[in-house]
């Protein structure tokens, strides 16, 4: 094979791996959507999970849809906010009571 079939190859197997870590995000976050039913998790939260999930199956992007680095970090953020916010409530609950 030539210089130029390795790097196809290369570029399909980056593509599919970010597309598999774009997945496996995007089932985590729909996942995470109990805590969307919580009362106490803010309003700003549950807005950024929709954001994020919107995004994610959005054909507009940041950066051309073969690569989901985009994606993912906006994914990444959505759940980071969406399990401090949980966590945060929790703290202000066991502190309580």
């Amino acid at each position: 094979m030539d210089g130029v079939s390795w790097w196809l190859i290369g570029a399909a197997v980056l593509a599919v791996v970010t597309a598999v870590g774009a997945l496996w995000l995007l089932i985590r976050l729909l996942r995470a959507r109990r805590l969307l039913l919580d009362a106490g998790v803010p309003l700003r939260d549950k807005a950024l999970f929709w954001a994020a999930v919107a995004y994610t199956v959005s054909p507009v992007d940041l950066v051309p849809d073969p690569v989901y680095l985009d994606d993912m970090g906006v994914l990444l953020l959505a759940l980071r906010t969406l399990h401090s916010a949980a966590a945060r409530r929790q703290t202000r609950l066991d502190h309580s009571a």
